[in-house]
C-alpha cells in the first residue's frame, strides 16, 4: 500500500496493489521477462523474438551435439545412467543457485509430489540417454517429437477421451513416420537395437506423463521454477544413485570416466548447462508468444539438429529418413493447427473450388476483352 502526500491540495492517495500483482513473491514485475540475467522487456517484439529463437537453437543444438559426441565416445555407450546421475547433479546445483537470487526461498510442493514427479523425470531422461546406446542419435530426436501418441493413447484409455479428426490425423501421421523412420533405422544402421526403441517408448509415456504433473503441482501451490528444478532433480539423483549401487553399476562407471575425465565430466557440464539454459528460453518464448509459436520453433529446431548430426557424425544415410520425417513433422502441424483451429483458418474444399471458378472466370475475361 502507498500513501501519497500532496501540500498544496491536501489529499491522500492509497494505491491498493491488484490481486495479480500480489498473488506470487517469484515474480519481481509482471511485465519483467528475466531470462539468464537479460531483460527482454526492455525490447520491442521482433528483437524478444530474434533473441529466444537464437537462444532455443544456440543452446540446444550445442546440447544435441554433446550428447550425441559423450555417446560417441568408445565404451561410454553402457553408462548411459552414469551420465543421467553427473547432468540430475548439474541441475540440481543450477536450480540452488538460481533459487538464491529469489526472495521467497520456501518449498511449496508437498515432498510426496516431488518424489513422484522425480520418479518420472528420471524415468524420462534416464530412459532417453540410454536409449543412445542402441539407436541413432537422428531416430531418438524422432521419436521425442512424437509425444502427441502416448498422450491420446492415455486420454483415450485412462479418461475415456474423445479427439477431432486432426488429432488423429496427427497421430496416424506420427505413428506412421516412425515406423518408416524405424524401419529405415533398422536396415542400413549397423548398431539398430529393438531395445533402443523400447526404452524411448517408455521414456516418452513418462514425458507425456511428467509434464501435466508438474503443470498442475506449480498451479496449485504457486511454485518458481527453480524450486522445481532443485527439488524434483535432487530427488531423483537419489533415485538414480540408488538404482546404481545396487546394481553395481556405478564403480565401473566411476572408473571408466575417471580415466577420461574431459571428455566424459566436462562434456556432461557442458551438455546440463546448455540444456538448463535452452529451456529458460523456450519457457521465455511460450510467455511472449504462446505455445504454437514455441512448438514451431522448437520443431525447426529438432530438424537442425538432425542435419547436424548427419553432417558432424557419420552414420548410413537414406532418403526414407527425409520421407518419414516429413510424415513426422505433417503430424506436428496438424497437432498445433488442432489446438488453434481459432488462430489458424485453413481454406475449406468449398472455398478453394470458389477460387479455382472466379479465376478461371476472370481469364476468361480477360483473354475475351
Amino acid at each position: 500500500m502507498d500513501l501519497k502526500f500532496n501540500n498544496s491540495r491536501k489529499y491522500i492517495s492509497i494505491t491498493v496493489p491488484s490481486k495479480t500483482q500480489t498473488m506470487s513473491p517469484h515474480i519481481k514485475s509482471i511485465d519483467d521477462i528475466v531470462v539468464l540475467g537479460i531483460n527482454l522487456s526492455r525490447f520491442n517484439k521482433l528483437t524478444q523474438f530474434f533473441i529466444c529463437v537464437a537462444g532455443v537453437f544456440v543452446f540446444y543444438l550445442i546440447y544435441g551435439y554433446l550428447q550425441e559426441l559423450i555417446f560417441s565416445m568408445e565404451g561410454f555407450k553402457s553408462y548411459g545412467w552414469y551420465l543421467t546421475l553427473v547432468q540430475f547433479a548439474f541441475y540440481s546445483i543450477f536450480g540452488l543457485i538460481e533459487l538464491q537470487l529469489i526472495q521467497d526461498k520456501r518449498r511449496r510442493i508437498p515432498g510426496k509430489t516431488y518424489m513422484i514427479i522425480a520418479f518420472l523425470t528420471v524415468g524420462t531422461m534416464g530412459l532417453s540417454n540410454t536409449s543412445l546406446g542402441y539407436l541413432n542419435y537422428p531416430t531418438q530426436v524422432i521419436f521425442k517429437c512424437c509425444k502427441l501418441i502416448p498422450v491420446m493413447l492415455g486420454g483415450v484409455f485412462i479418461q475415456g477421451k474423445r479427439y477431432n479428426i486432426a488429432d488423429v490425423s496427427a497421430a496416424v501421421c506420427m505413428s506412421l513416420g516412425l515406423i518408416w523412420f524405424t524401419l529405415a533405422d533398422s536396415t542400413i544402421a549397423p548398431n539398430f537395437n529393438l531395445t533402443g526403441v523400447i526404452l524411448i517408448s517408455l521414456a516418452l509415456c513418462a514425458d507425456a506423463v511428467i509434464g501435466n504433473v508438474q503443470e498442475k503441482a506449480m498451479k496449485l501451490h504457486n511454485a518458481s521454477n527453480s524450486e522445481m528444478v532443485l527439488y524434483s532433480y535432487s530427488i531423483g539423483f537419489v533415485y538414480i544413485l540408488l538404482g546404481l549401487t545396487c546394481t553395481s553399476g556405478l564403480s565401473p562407471a566411476v572408473t571408466f570416466c575417471s580415466k577420461n575425465p574431459i571428455q566424459t565430466y566436462g562434456y556432461a557440464f557442458l551438455f546440463s548447462l546448455t540444456g538448463y539454459f535452452g529451456i529458460s528460453f523456450v519457457l521465455a518464448l511460450i510467455k511472449i508468444f504462446g505455445a504454437l509459436l514455441a512448438v514451431t520453433v522448437t520443431t525447426g529446431r529438432k530438424a537442425m539438429t538432425i542435419v547436424l548430426s548427419f553432417m558432424f557424425f557419420a552414420k548410413p544415410f537414406t532418403f526414407q529418413y527425409v520421407w518419414s520425417g516429413l510424415l513426422v513433422v505433417l503430424g506436428i502441424f496438424l497437432n498445433v493447427y488442432s489446438k488453434n483451429m481459432d488462430k489458424i483458418r485453413l481454406p475449406s474444399l468449398y472455398d478453394l473450388i470458389n477460387k479455382t471458378v472466379e479465376m478461371r472466370k476472370s481469364r476468361t475475361l480477360a483473354q475475351t476483352v
